[in-house]
């Protein structure tokens, strides 16, 4: 949406909530172009309202910040996703292919992979509470089907650990980096999200299938103390 034309739209007698999508809306782009570091008065001129109004649908800007996070992460969210991947009726592999097709689609856009970079170039804290829902949700999940495919025991498990977690952070952060590559160094994929994102998987669970059981036998480092 352009300034001129946010500009025609927010001079109508507009319903309240209709108002405000569209300043969030315009908020969106403008943050996903320009970052977080602007002034309110200068994103008012850009995204063509008063600080007034703007004001009035968010009282400052972090609260405009929180919506856009919101908007932009919070609401592609889909709890469908974990219970694809828990579907054990289902191979692996293709819980694995159906679950980063639909991820992608909702998450790899050009404005959500900008505002994301942008957070955390701006240590707002967003990107840490992002990444926290991700483990929790996703990582643990699928730490434990990988537990289920690749190792036998007839003892109770350890509880899930670091190392299991960076392990699965390695095929995850490499999907994400292929966002990264075409919307932030604007590299033109050579290869089909779809038949590299196989190829990952692929890689991924064959090396899984050897290292895997031995992350359960092996205690994390301890760490070292201070007067060390």
């Amino acid at each position: 949406m352009t300034n001129k034309s946010l500009k025609q739209k927010t001079g109508l007698r507009l319903n309240p909530a209709v108002r405000r999508q569209q300043i969030l809306d315009a908020a969106v782009a403008y943050f996903a172009e320009a970052g977080f570091g602007v002034q309110t008065r200068e994103l008012s001129r850009r995204i063509g309202v008063s600080q007034p109004l703007l004001y009035r649908y968010f009282p400052s800007k972090q609260d405009l910040i929180a919506a856009v996070f919101d908007e932009v992460f919070l609401s592609q969210w889909n709890d469908g996703w974990v219970k694809g991947l828990k579907d054990r009726s289902l191979p692996l592999r293709d819980r694995l292919m159906h679950f980063y097709m639909q991820y992608a689609a909702a998450t790899y856009r050009p404005e959500w992979i900008r505002i994301y970079m942008y957070a955390g170039l701006a240590d707002l804290g967003l990107n840490r509470d992002y990444l926290d829902m991700v483990r929790k949700k996703i990582l643990r999940v699928m730490c434990a089907e990988f537990r289920h495919e690749f190792v036998k025991s007839d003892f109770k498990l350890p509880p899930i650990n670091s190392r299991e977690l960076e392990l699965v952070w390695s095929l995850h952060g490499s999907m994400f980096y292929w966002a990264v590559r075409k919307t932030i160094f604007n590299a033109t994929p050579q290869t089909a999200f779809e038949l590299r994102t196989g190829d990952a998987i692929d890689l991924f669970l064959h090396g899984a299938q050897k290292v895997y059981p031995g992350l359960l036998n092996q205690a994390p480092p301890a760490k070292r103390s201070k007067t060390a």
